[in-house]
């Protein structure tokens, strides 16, 4: 079975359709998200609606529990004062703009998902196993101490917008990067592809291109939302 998996659009609606575009053209069976679908840029309804009207199972990400339970912080990890300060101007701003609907959507979606495909057993998550707003990156010991902890074949995550396939005490450790606001040192949103057989597993990470400037204009012109969002769309920047 040959799975796209997205992550991260973070309300970013022109990189979203752009990145189902491409999925469109690459065969595949099935499109899975795993989370953050809102925060940073002004256009949460819009993902929102994308993603229920093309009905992609969706895991609920750091920043959709927040928006979709009404609560005071996103549960992101920020180093300065003026970043946290940012971050909840953005998150108080998207639970005031996002639908009724819409939020209680986000607060039911699930946390996590165990799927088998073709004898393989998938763990999905957001940011890990143990919280959805854990970082897994790729050279860290949590991604040592998650594959000693849980049980599964692949684990399958996002939250930290940068893809990457590894390989650890026999398990697979994947993630998604963004197909919103990618943080890897160039503007193109990402995506990844899993390509699963009874034998093997085939991993395709995807760039693509999209209007950055227009996220980043939208961004600037959006009474509310901080200024500083707008050169993290225009650069891939963290």
């Amino acid at each position: 079975m040959k799975i796209a998996f997205i992550s991260d659009i973070h309300a970013n609606i022109f990189a979203l359709r752009k990145v189902l575009n491409d999925i469109e053209k690459q065969s595949v069976d099935k499109t899975i998200c795993l989370g953050d679908l809102v925060g940073y840029a002004p256009y949460p309804n819009e993902v929102i609606n994308l993603v229920r009207e093309r009905d992609i199972f969706t895991i609920q990400g750091n920043y959709d529990e927040s928006t979709g339970e009404e609560l005071m912080a996103c549960g992101c990890d920020y180093d300065t004062k003026k970043e946290t300060e940012n971050a909840n101007k953005s998150l108080f701003w998207t639970q005031e703009e996002v639908s009724e609907d819409n939020k209680e959507w986000l607060a039911e979606l699930p946390k996590e998902k165990k799927m088998n495909i073709e004898g393989w057993n998938l763990y999905l998550v957001h940011g890990s196993p143990r919280k959805n707003n854990e970082y897994l990156y790729a050279d860290s010991e949590k991604v040592k101490e998650i594959s000693q902890k849980y049980d599964f074949d692949i684990l399958l995550s996002g939250h930290i917008h940068l893809p990457y396939f590894k390989v650890i005490n026999k398990k697979y450790i994947v993630n998604a990067g963004s197909a919103g606001k990618p943080k890897h040192g160039n503007p193109r949103a990402t995506y990844i592809i899993l390509d699963i057989k009874k034998d093997s597993i085939d991993f395709i990470s995807r760039e693509v291109e999209y209007n950055e400037e227009k996220i980043a204009k939208a961004v600037e012109n959006n009474e509310v939302l901080p200024d500083d969002f707008a050169p993290l769309f225009r650069n891939g920047g963290a």
